[in-house]
C-alpha cells in the first residue's frame, strides 16, 4: 500500500490525468501504470471513457502500443543474434532478395542496398525512407490512405512496395538518422527469413508466451492467449477513430502490437533484469545511438529520454529509457528510482503531451522519494 505521502503524489497524478481528459473533444481516455520494486509501489489508473456507449475506461483494457513495438522487433533480432543466427554487422542483402531491396536505397544515383547493415535498420541510419511519415513523390500519404481506405489490408510486401514506388532514400547508409517504419518492416522480414516462421509467431513464441503476456497479440494477425475482458481501447488518427479499420494493418514490425499496461510491465522488467536478452546485448542496443531529437537518442528500438538536458532544474536522476509511439503511448524506466511508467492516450495528437506528462510524473516521484 502507498504511504500517505505517496498517496498524495499519486492523487496529484490522477488529477492531472482527469484534467487532461475532462471536456476534451480530442481525447477520450488516458491510462497510466507506475511500478517500483525498490519502493514497493504498484499503481494504475484510467481516466475517461471509450466506445460508442462511452463506458468508463478500465486500467486493464488492451490498447494499440504503436511504435513501442519496435522494441519488441529489436528484441527478436537480438535473440537471433545471441543464438548466432545473424549478426548486427551483417549486410541485409544476406537475408533479403535483390528484388525486395530494389530501389529502396538509391541515393543520388548510387544504389547502396549491398552496403546496408542490420544495425543501421535498428538505429534508423540506413538511409531508407519512412512509409508512414514521409511525403510520397506521387499519390496520397500513407496516413491519408489508412483513413480513406479503411477496408484495405496491408501486407508487409505492400508496405515496402509503397515506399519503393513512392519515396526515395534520404541519405547513404550510416550518414544520417532518419526514423523509418520501412526499415523496421525490413527487419521484420529478416526475422521471418532467419526464424523460418511468420513474424507474429516469433512474437508469441519468443516474447509473449515466455513472459506470460497473455493479453498481447499482433493486431489483425494473431489472437491473445487470454483476452483482457474488455474490448480494445479506441484509437484516434486526428479526428478519425480507427481501431476497427483493416487499414490499421499499416503498423507491422514497426508497431503492430496490442497489449495491456501489465503485460508491457512484464516485458520491460524482463529487459531490465536481462531475462530476455543478456546485459551485453542490451548495452549494445542502448549505446549505438542516433539523435532522435533534442534530449532524445535512439538505439536499437530503445529511446533515451534525457530529461536533464531539457531544463536547468532537471537532474540526471530523472533520465529514462524505453520507447513511445505516435498514438500517445509510452513505456519508460527510470534506473535511479527503479520506476516504470507505462500508459497511453491513444491519440495521434498527444505525442508531445505524452512526453510532458511523463516528465511531470517522474519529477513528482523524484521530489517525493528524495525528501
Amino acid at each position: 500500500m502507498p504511504t500517505q505521502n505517496e498517496q498524495r503524489t499519486l492523487e496529484a497524478i490522477e488529477r492531472q490525468l482527469e484534467n487532461m481528459v475532462a471536456g476534451k473533444k480530442d481525447l477520450q481516455h488516458a491510462l497510466c501504470l507506475i511500478h517500483s520494486d525498490k519502493h514497493n509501489l504498484h499503481w494504475k489508473y484510467a481516466a475517461g471513457t471509450t466506445g460508442p456507449e462511452n463506458e468508463s475506461i478500465h486500467a486493464d483494457r488492451a490498447y494499440h502500443i504503436a511504435s513501442i513495438g519496435k522494441t519488441f522487433t529489436s528484441v527478436l533480432v537480438a535473440r537471433l543474434r545471441e543464438r548466432g543466427a545473424l549478426q548486427y554487422d551483417d549486410p541485409i542483402a544476406k537475408y533479403l532478395s535483390p528484388e525486395m531491396l530494389r530501389g529502396l536505397f538509391v541515393y543520388k544515383g548510387v544504389d547502396y542496398a549491398d552496403q546496408v547493415l542490420v544495425r543501421q535498420l535498428l538505429n534508423h541510419t540506413s538511409g531508407v525512407a519512412d512509409y508512414y511519415e514521409d511525403k510520397p513523390l506521387q499519390g496520397k500519404p500513407m496516413k491519408v490512405l489508412a483513413v480513406e481506405e479503411p477496408d484495405r489490408f496491408w501486407t508487409a510486401d505492400d508496405l515496402i512496395s509503397y515506399s519503393r514506388n513512392n519515396q526515395r532514400a534520404v541519405s547513404a547508409p550510416g550518414k544520417r538518422f532518419h526514423y523509418s517504419d520501412t526499415g523496421y518492416g525490413l527487419l521484420g522480414m529478416i526475422v521471418e527469413k532467419v526464424s523460418d516462421r511468420p513474424f507474429h509467431e516469433s512474437l508469441h513464441a519468443e516474447v509473449f508466451d515466455p513472459l506470460g503476456m497473455e493479453h498481447s497479440c499482433f493486431h489483425l494477425r494473431s489472437e491473445p492467449k487470454n483476452r483482457s475482458g474488455y474490448p480494445m481501447a479506441d484509437v484516434y488518427l486526428g479526428v478519425h477513430e480507427v481501431s476497427s479499420f483493416q487499414s490499421f494493418s499499416i503498423d507491422w514490425a514497426g508497431g503492430g502490437i496490442v497489449s495491456t499496461m501489465e503485460d508491457l510491465l512484464r516485458f520491460h522488467q524482463a529487459l531490465v533484469k536481462n531475462t530476455l536478452i543478456s546485459r551485453e546485448t542490451l548495452d549494445r542496443c542502448m549505446q549505438d545511438v542516433g539523435r532522435f531529437g533534442f534530449g532524445m537518442d535512439y538505439g536499437y528500438g530503445i529511446l533515451h529520454l534525457k530529461v536533464s538536458t531539457l531544463g536547468l532544474v532537471m537532474p540526471k536522476a530523472l533520465n529514462m529509457w524505453g520507447n513511445f509511439g505516435s498514438l500517445g503511448t509510452y513505456m519508460f524506466y527510470n534506473p535511479v528510482h527503479n520506476i516504470y511508467i507505462i500508459g497511453a492516450f491513444n491519440h495521434s495528437n498527444y505525442v508531445v503531451k505524452q512526453v510532458q506528462f511523463m516528465i511531470n510524473v517522474i519529477r513528482k516521484l523524484h521530489k517525493h522519494y528524495r525528501s
